[in-house]
């Protein structure tokens, strides 16, 4: 089974929110997801997500810390992706892949449909802080 290996930013702010994005291509379009992606070789982590949030939302971040690593196997191939605690440095998050975006409340994370992996991150969300 092929294999990805991906780093996901858990972006919050001083309000208690996080932020989602909503795909608008591929096999999941629509569903909601972490802001992130693939890393590149020789690449840590924390640079692939700072990176990866630049590109997509042309924002700088902070990453506070790892949190959590979530194991998924999708029909196609095996996810493992990293996710870290960010917040904003500066940048005003401008939608450059996602069709939408929302802060949510932790109340709020069950109310859009988010993809199986980054589901399991969400149900499980007061045990992994």
């Amino acid at each position: 089974m092929k294999q990805i290996e991906v780093v996901a930013a858990i972006i919050h702010d001083d309000l208690g929110r996080i932020f989602a994005t909503q795909r608008g291509y591929g096999d999941f379009k629509d569903y909601w997801e972490f802001p992130g992606g693939k890393m590149e070789p020789e690449e840590t982590a924390e640079d692939a997500l700072k990176r990866e949030i630049w590109e997509e939302l042309e924002t700088q971040i902070v990453v506070e810390r790892f949190v959590k690593t979530i194991e998924y196997d999708y029909p196609q191939f095996h996810l493992t992706m990293h996710c870290y605690l960010c917040h904003v440095e500066s940048g005003h998050l401008e939608l450059k892949e996602h069709e939408a975006a929302k802060w949510l409340h932790t109340k709020e994370l069950d109310s859009v449909n988010w993809l199986p992996a980054d589901w399991d991150f969400v149900k499980n969300w007061t045990k992994v802080l």
